[in-house]
Order: C-alpha cells, then structure tokens, then sequence
C-alpha cells in the first residue's frame, strides 16, 4: 500500500485500487446504524459505478455483515410469524367453524407475545433481531392452553359444565404443562451465551402470559354451550380407536426390537462437531469481498495469533525473535505468507548490540569500508577515529516507547499491548494461514517461555463442545426432575407420561445420524425443549384415560401441528443454528405425535378434580 496524491493505492498486478477507510462512530450492530450508514455506502458504490462503468468496488466491514443478518432475520421474523399465525388460524377453522375460538387463540398468543417483549425491554438494554425470529416460533407453543381449553369445552362429559367447574378440572394438567415447556425453555438460560439466555426468557415469558390469559379469562369468554363439535372430533375419535398400544405381545416386542436396532444404528451413525464456522452463514458476495480485501491488503488474520509477555519489554522482544525464529522455517514451506511483530521494527536491545558491534567490527573497523573512504578522500586516521566515535555515539538504542510516538508507528501500534498483569505483552500477527495449519502454528509456539497461542475460532469451539455436554447432562437431569413434578399426579403411569418424549428425542438423535448430520449443541438445545413439548402430550392423553375420549387426542394433534407449522418454518432458517433447532424440533415433534398414543392406559382415572 503506496500513498499517492494524498491517497493510499494498493495493487494486485492487473488493477489499482485506491483504499478508501472509515470509521464508524455508532455501533455496527445498531438497527439505526445499519439504516443509516448502508444506503450511503451503496449509493457511493452506484455512484462509482456510473462515473465508470468498469470499476470494480470491494467492501468489508462488520456492519455489512451485521445488516446482511439483521435483514435475514427480518425477513424469517416475517415469514415464521405470519405463516405460524396463518397455520393455526386454519386448523382452529377446521376443527371448531367458529370465528370465536380462533379470536381467543389469538387474544392469548398476542398477550403472550406482548407481554414477553415488554419484560424483556426492562430485563435487557435491547431486543436482538433472532430473539423475535425465535420467539414467532412461540405461536406455535402459546396456543397450546387455550387449544386444551376450547377441546374440552366441546367434550361430552364437560360441555355442561360451568367454565370456572371446567377449569378447575383442567388446572392440575395446565399447570404441569407450563412448568415443564418452561423448563425446558430455563435450560437454554444455563448456556453462556447472551442471546439465547434473550430468547429463553422472552419465550418462557411469553408462555406465562399466554397461560395467564387462559386461565383467567377463557372462563369469561367461553360459556358453556358456545362452541359445538365438528366432524374431526368424530375422525380423531376413529384415529385413537385404531392407534396401537404397546403391550407385552409379539407384534409389540418386534416393534421395540426394531426401534432399539433403528436407534443403535443411528446413534453410531451420529458424529460429533462443534466448530463455530458451521454455525455461520453470511452472504457469498461479503465472503469474496473480504478475502480479496485481505488479499490486496496483505492483512492478517484476527482470530488467530500469538500472545507474547515477559517482565520487561526487552523480555518480550526477545521472546518474539525466539518466536520469529521458528516461524521463518514455515513461511519458506508456505505454511503462513508471513507475520507482522514489532520487533520487525523494533529488535531487541540485545539484537541491537549485536547489529551494533558487527558495524563496529566489519564496517567501522581499521581495515573496513570507513578506512577505505578515508583514504580515498584524503583524510587521516584520526578522521577515521573521530567518524567512527561519533557514529557510534549516536546509535542509542531504540525502544517500543520512543517508536510508537512516530507517525510511522501507526500502522503497528496494534500489536504492542503495553502494560499488562504486571509486565508487559504483544502480539504477533500472521498473513496467509489456513485452517489445516492451525496445529504446525500451534505446535510453532510450544516450549517458548512467555508465548502464549490464541485461536479464538477454537476456543468458541471448545466452549460450544463444552456446553454441548454439560447440555446434554441438563438434558438427563431434566428427565429426573419433571418425573418428580408428575409422579404426585399420575403415581405409577408417570412414566407413560415421559416414556414418549424419551424414545422420541432418541429417534431424533439416530435420525440425524442416519442422515449425515453431526451432533452440536443447539440439536441438544431442543432436545430441551422438546422435552417440555412432549410431556404436554402425555398430560393430555394421562389426564383423559379410555380410547374412546377424542379430546385429549384432538388436544394433542392440534398442539403439535401448531408447533410444526412453528418449528418446521425454523428449520428453514438460513441460519445454521436455528436451522439446526428447528430440524430438532421438527422430527422431535413428529415423533413424539405418533409415539404418545401408544402408551395411553385404558384404565379408568382415579384422580380428582384437584
């Protein structure tokens, strides 16, 4: 990069480009930034573009990423929302003919999703764009009290009933059901990482209200004799007649003999990967211009580099020309196109005492270069003398104090990192490496006292893996926990509540494995939550026992085809990590759908109201 005309040129061989930087006083990530600062920038560019038709323009900045996402996430929040709207509107037409129930439904899932994002702009200092994304996917989950309600306001045996008497009957199963989606909601909170603690809470919030809002005033609303049953109340009657219950027989032991051999085959399937860059998606036209950028420019990379520290400052020098040491041989091997180290500028004291007498023995010496000079210009030896000391005298050593107060020092002041824990530290930076590297660079930098290696793509890695597992160990306690809030209610048929989730998140998983995909940590993120999901169904099913009651079985289908049209439109995020959820969820809920009937027990309730 050559200043010219009061500009910076950079070229690649075949073209000139004039760089052109800028700073940003306003945070990258703010909407209002993005609004502001993007259409400058394009309109810049098609200024450009018409003054000369073929000029080329290369652009990289956080804050172009950060729009690209944000304008993503704009259109999912669109897309997710309506059609999950649109998708429950429909199935509450089919199922009741009645504008009422549908107007209900929506009375609860508007205060539930109002009053989450009223409590989460008290709780955080701003909303982030993927929270709303995963929160239109709380549609899906917030209609399924009120869904509950109106299904058994239709029921035979209730439709007489007063509405509080209704309620009253049903509270014990709303609230298990709440506690346990909240549950599963409060485990995403346990991960380290700000935006899904936001979406967690702005889910389990939004479940609140909206439960709130069905318990006290679906009563008022919905009297008794207001809404009538319809024709697929009589399908799901014939469904449930038919549906298969597992028993201790042949056709039944064959059955588990061919999911436990679906599921071990699956699982052994099922690889392990927790890299970061996966979870990443931006747009192809950023990623070229930013390669080429670094390219012309010749920049390092910033996730990786070397941490050097030492006591003193002529300690770290001296530790990166150990380092610089070691790296030389890779860039002959063309592992790394070079590195950038102040001590490049600025060598150690040692390093200059030695360039220092080598000058002083070779070039200044009786019979060097300065001797030759002098007799050719016709001065003595005490010239030569006299030379020699005064050059000698006015090499004082340089140090990173008195070079970073030049203006040539700008473009490096980076890598001195000053004071720090009591000593003092820098970085080493490195041009042209590549992933299948990183352990050579790794392994470059062992054994060196005060050398410290950073990967930060890496190091996000291990935590993801990390929180993977610990995850995943969440997950196996929940399971202890929630057959703890159920076995009070539901004694010895407890595990028929759980059983279907279990054998539905295992199904998942060896689905996965079958297809290629490798475990990470959000596909355990929504075993979380569908382990609150599923045990919904069997409260249901458990709180309504005989095959010929149709409404729990109603119940069940209608919560879990709102919660497909949610979470299957999340699997088409562009979004790796949603993505990844919403697929999750999408085989978790299908699983759980056509397994919870199979476990419904034929005895009649012994349970009370309460």
């Amino acid at each position: 990069m050559r200043p010219r005309d009061g500009r910076l040129f950079v070229g690649d061989g075949q073209r000139q480009y004039v760089v052109m930087p800028f700073t940003l006083g306003v945070p990258a990530f703010s909407l209002a930034a993005q609004q502001a600062v993007i259409p400058l920038l394009e309109s810049a560019r098609q200024a450009a573009y018409q003054a000369v038709p073929e000029v080329e323009v290369v652009a990289a900045s956080v804050i172009l990423y950060a729009a690209a996402a944000g304008a993503q996430a704009s259109r999912e929040l669109s897309i997710i929302g309506f059609g999950s709207l649109l998708g429950i509107i429909l199935l509450m037409w089919v199922t009741f003919h009645s504008l009422k129930p549908i107007g209900l439904v929506m009375l609860s899932i508007g205060i539930g999703c109002l009053g989450a994002l009223s409590i989460c702009w008290l709780l955080f200092e701003r909303i982030h764009l993927l929270t709303l994304v995963f929160g239109a996917s709380l549609i899906g989950g917030a209609q399924d009290y009120g869904t509950y309600f109106l299904c058994n306001r239709i029921a035979p045996d209730t439709s007489a009933l007063d509405s509080w008497q209704l309620l009253r009957r049903l509270l014990p199963a709303l609230v298990l059901t709440l506690v346990t989606t909240v549950i599963g909601y409060m485990g995403l909170a346990l991960t380290p990482f700000p935006g899904l603690r936001q979406m967690a809470v702005f889910s389990a919030l939004g479940l609140i209200f909206a439960w709130l809002t069905v318990v006290f005033w679906f009563p008022i609303l919905s009297r008794n004799g207001t809404l009538k049953s319809a024709r697929v109340v009589n399908w799901c009657a014939i469904s449930l007649e038919r549906w298969p219950l597992l028993r201790l027989q042949p056709s039944g032991l064959w059955a588990v003999g061919l999911f436990i051999a679906f599921v071990i085959f699956g699982l052994s399937r099922l690889g392990v990967q927790d890299d970061i860059r996966l979870l990443q998606n931006p747009p192809k036209n950023l990623i070229d211009d930013q390669i080429k950028l670094s390219k012309l420019l010749d920049a390092p990379t910033p996730a990786q580099f070397y941490l050097v520290r030492g006591a003193t400052s002529e300690i770290v020098l001296q530790r990166e020309e150990m380092l610089k040491d070691r790296l030389d041989p890779l860039i002959e091997k063309q592992v790394i196109s070079g590195y950038q180290a102040l001590s490049n500028w600025v060598p150690s004291s040692r390093a200059q005492g030695a360039r220092r007498n080598l000058i002083d023995q070779t070039l200044l010496s009786a019979n060097g270069p300065l001797a030759a000079l002098a007799a050719q210009i016709g001065e003595d030896g005490n010239w030569v003398v006299a030379t020699r000391a005064h050059l000698l005298a006015a090499s004082l050593p340089l140090t990173p104090g008195d070079f970073l107060k030049t203006p040539a020092s700008e473009p490096w002041r980076h890598l001195w990192l000053g004071e720090m824990d009591g000593g003092y530290g820098s970085i080493v930076a490195l041009r042209g490496l590549t992933h299948e590297n990183l352990p050579l660079l790794e392994q470059a930098g062992t054994g060196l006292d005060g050398v410290q290696w950073v990967d930060k793509v890496g190091e996000i890695s291990s935590v993801l893996g990390r929180y993977r597992k610990y995850m995943g160990w969440v997950v196996l306690l929940s399971y202890f926990a929630v057959y703890g809030l159920l076995y009070p209610r539901y004694r010895s048929r407890a595990w028929r509540v759980l059983a279907p989730t279990a054998l539905a998140s295992l199904a998942t998983l060896a689905l996965l494995g079958v297809a290629g995909q490798n475990l990470q940590l959000f596909h355990v993120l929504a075993l979380m939550l569908l382990l609150g999901v599923g045990v919904d169904y069997g409260i249901f099913l458990q709180e309504h026992l005989g095959r010929r009651d149709p409404v729990a079985w109603l119940a069940v289908g209608l919560s879990a085809l709102s919660t497909l049209f949610s979470f299957g439109l999340l699997s088409l995020s562009k979004t790796p990590a949603l993505q990844a959820f919403g697929l999750t969820m999408l085989i978790g809920t299908i699983a759980v759908w056509l397994i919870v009937p199979c476990f419904r027990d034929d005895r009649s309730l012994e349970l009370g109201d309460g």
